[in-house]
C-alpha cells in the first residue's frame, strides 16, 4: 500500500482534484464526482457552482408565492419547500442565509407587490426587509445529516414566521403561505394551531416531497452500486462508500415516511378536532356592498358618495327579505367618515333611522376625525330601535397605511402626505354585544392577525364580522388575501364569518371554511347569509399559538443537537 493512498473504506481526499467530499448536512454518497453542479472547497464543504443556489432558492419562493391568492395554487407550496429544504443541504452559513433571502425574494415581490400603490421605494425596501426572515430561518438550519435538517427546517420556518407576523410595526402577515392553503385540504389544521400549524405542515410537506425526491434521485444514479453492495452485504471487507450510499438512501426514505405520515396524521386529526360545535341558533343577515371604482384613495373620493352608495345598496335588501326584517346588516369599514364625533351628528341620526326602518342591528364602519394629527376608526352597532348598542375602535392599525411609526423620522425621508393623520389605537377585545348576539369584530386588516378573531371568541362571541375597505387597491390581490384570512380565521375560530367591502369583496364564511357566497368586485350588491351562532371552542381558541411556538423550539434544538453530534462522531 502506498503511503499516501487511502486504505480499504477509507474516505477519499476532500481536497482531491475531481472529489466531492460528503460533510455532515451532505445527502450525497461520499465519493460522488463532481462533474455536475457541486465542487468542494478545502475544507470538506460542499460548494455549488455558479447558479446551483440562485435558480432553486428563486424557483423555490415563486413557487410559494404562486401557491397564495390570487393565484392559488396551493399544491405549488409543497414542492417548492421541498426545493428550498433539498437546496439547503450542506450549504455554509453565509450561503444558506444568502439562499433563504433569494427565497424570500422570489415569494415576496409578487406576494407583496401590491404595496407598491403607497409607494415603489417603500414597497421595496418592504420587500427586501421581510425576505431577511426567509433569509434568517435557512440560516438557522443545521448543516447537519437529513434528520437533523428534516427537523429544522419547518421549525425554523414556522419560527420565522411567527416572527414576521409581530415585528416590526405590529408585523405583517399578508404574503404568509398559510394563506395559500384556505382552499387546500389542510385548511382543518387551522383550528388546531392556526396560521402557524398551517405554515409548519406546508414545510414539513416540503421536507417529505424533498426527502423522497433526493432518495429517487440517487437511488436512480447509484442503483449498480447499491446492488453490488447487497451482493457482498456480508463481506466486512466492502467498501464503505457502498454501506455509506444505502444508509443515506435509507435516511431519506424514513424521513420522508415520517413527514407524510405527520402531515396526514394532523389532517385527520384536525377533521375530527372541535370546529365549535352545533349551532345554537340562527341570524339572517346580510353584507352591502356599495360598489363603485376601485384604485383610489380616500382622500380622492367624496365620503358623501361612499355613504350614499351603501343606503342604495340597503334599499336592495327588501328584494332579498320578502318584507321579513334581518337580524343583522353590516356595513363595511370607513362607510361613515366624519369631520366630527358621531355622536349629536346629523349621520347619526340617519343611521339610527335606518336601523329602525330595517329593523334589524346594523353594524356600521364609522371614522371621526379627532384633530389635525388624529383619528378614530371604528365599529358602531345600532340596535333595531335605533340605539346605540356597542363600539369597537380598530387595535391593528395599517403602517404607513392609517398611521406612520416614528413620522418625525419618515417624514425626513419622503411624503407622508398621504397619511395626514394617525389613527387612535384601540384597546378592546372586539366583542359587540347586540340584539343579533355576541359579536366578534375585526376591522379590515385585523382579519389576518389570528389573536384578533380569538380574543373576541374567548370573550364570548357566537358569530364574526369583517368590516374591512380594499377600495384603495386596484388589483384583486389583497381583496383575495383578505377573504383567505377570513376563511382562515372562521376555521380557527370556530365560527361563521360575514365580511362586507365598499367595492368588494363581501362574503359569507363557514365555520367549516366553506366560503358559501362572494360579491363581484366594484359591483353595487347584497350577500345574503344565514349564520349559525356557535358557543364551542376549538383548540386553537383554547390553547393560541403556543403549542405550535414550543414544538417548533423543541424541534429546532433536536435538529442542532443532532447535528453536533453528527459532527462529533465525524471528527472523533
Amino acid at each position: 500500500m502506498n503511503p499516501g493512498s487511502p486504505g480499504p473504506g477509507a474516505r477519499p481526499d476532500p481536497g482531491a482534484p475531481g472529489v466531492v467530499a460528503a460533510t455532515a448536512g451532505d445527502d450525497r454518497p461520499p465519493w460522488r464526482p463532481s462533474r455536475v453542479t457541486m465542487v468542494a472547497d478545502r475544507s470538506g464543504i460542499v460548494v455549488p457552482r455558479r447558479g446551483g443556489v440562485a435558480l432553486p432558492a428563486v424557483a423555490a419562493g415563486v413557487g410559494l408565492a404562486l401557491s397564495l391568492p390570487p393565484w392559488g395554487f396551493w399544491v405549488f407550496a409543497f414542492p417548492a419547500a421541498g426545493l428550498l429544504w433539498w437546496r439547503l443541504a450542506g450549504l455554509r452559513s453565509r450561503t444558506r442565509l444568502w439562499a433563504g433571502w433569494l427565497a424570500g425574494l422570489g415569494c415576496y415581490v409578487p406576494g407583496l407587490m401590491f404595496a407598491r400603490a403607497f409607494t415603489l421605494l417603500g414597497a421595496a425596501v418592504l420587500i427586501a426587509t421581510e425576505a431577511v426572515f426567509v433569509g434568517v430561518a435557512c440560516l438557522a438550519v443545521p448543516r447537519g445529516p437529513v434528520w437533523a435538517r428534516a427537523l429544522a427546517f419547518p421549525a425554523a420556518m414556522t419560527l420565522a414566521e411567527a416572527a414576521r407576523q409581530g415585528w416590526p410595526f405590529g408585523g405583517l402577515p399578508i404574503g404568509g403561505v398559510f394563506l395559500g392553503q384556505a382552499d387546500g385540504p389542510l385548511l382543518g389544521t387551522a383550528r388546531l394551531g392556526g396560521p402557524l400549524a398551517l405554515t409548519a405542515l406546508v414545510y414539513l410537506g416540503g421536507v417529505a416531497l424533498g426527502a423522497a425526491g433526493t432518495a429517487v434521485a440517487l437511488a436512480v444514479r447509484d442503483h449498480r452500486r447499491v446492488a453490488e453492495f447487497r451482493r457482498t452485504a456480508d463481506d466486512p471487507t466492502a467498501p464503505a462508500p457502498w454501506r455509506g450510499a444505502v444508509a443515506g438512501l435509507g435516511s431519506l426514505v424514513g424521513v420522508a415516511a415520517v413527514a407524510v405520515a405527520a402531515v396526514l396524521g394532523t389532517g385527520v386529526a384536525a377533521a375530527h378536532a372541535p370546529d365549535g360545535g352545533a349551532s345554537v341558533g340562527a341570524v339572517t343577515a346580510a353584507a352591502v356592498q356599495g360598489g363603485g371604482q376601485r384604485g383610489f384613495r380616500k382622500s380622492q373620493v367624496d365620503p358623501a358618495t361612499v355613504l350614499a352608495a351603501a343606503v342604495a345598496a340597503t334599499d336592495q335588501l327588501a328584494r332579498h327579505t320578502a318584507g321579513r326584517p334581518l337580524g343583522l346588516v353590516l356595513w363595511p369599514e370607513d362607510v361613515v367618515s366624519l369631520d366630527g364625533p358621531l355622536d349629536g351628528s346629523a349621520e347619526e341620526a340617519a343611521l339610527s333611522a335606518l336601523a329602525r326602518r330595517l329593523g334589524s342591528t346594523l353594524v356600521v364602519g364609522v371614522t371621526e376625525t379627532l384633530s389635525d394629527a388624529a383619528f378614530r376608526n371604528e365599529v358602531v352597532a345600532f340596535g333595531p330601535d335605533g340605539t346605540v348598542v356597542s363600539r369597537y375602535e380598530k387595535v391593528h392599525r395599517v403602517p404607513f397605511g392609517e398611521y406612520v411609526p416614528y413620522r418625525s423620522v419618515f417624514a425626513r425621508l419622503g411624503d407622508l402626505s398621504a397619511v395626514p393623520r394617525d389613527a387612535v389605537p384601540g384597546t378592546g377585545t372586539g366583542l359587540l354585544r347586540t340584539p343579533a348576539g355576541p359579536l366578534g369584530a375585526m376591522i379590515s386588516f385585523e382579519v389576518f392577525y389570528a389573536d384578533r378573531g380569538r380574543t373576541p371568541v374567548r370573550a364570548g362571541a357566537e358569530l364574526l364580522v369583517v368590516p374591512t375597505n380594499t377600495s384603495s387597491y386596484a388589483t384583486g390581490q389583497i381583496p383575495t388575501q383578505e377573504i383567505a384570512a377570513s376563511e382562515v380565521q372562521a376555521v380557527q375560530q370556530g365560527r361563521d364569518l360575514l365580511q362586507a367591502a365598499p367595492t368588494g369583496f363581501s362574503a359569507w364564511v363557514t365555520n367549516r371554511g366553506t366560503l358559501l357566497a362572494r360579491s363581484t368586485l366594484g359591483v353595487r350588491q347584497v350577500v345574503p347569509a344565514v349564520l349559525q351562532r356557535r358557543v364551542g371552542r376549538t383548540l386553537y381558541v383554547r390553547l393560541g399559538d403556543t403549542p405550535v411556538l414550543l414544538a417548533s423550539g423543541v424541534a429546532l434544538v433536536a435538529g442542532w443537537w443532532l447535528a453536533a453530534r453528527a459532527r462529533g462522531r465525524r471528527y472523533s
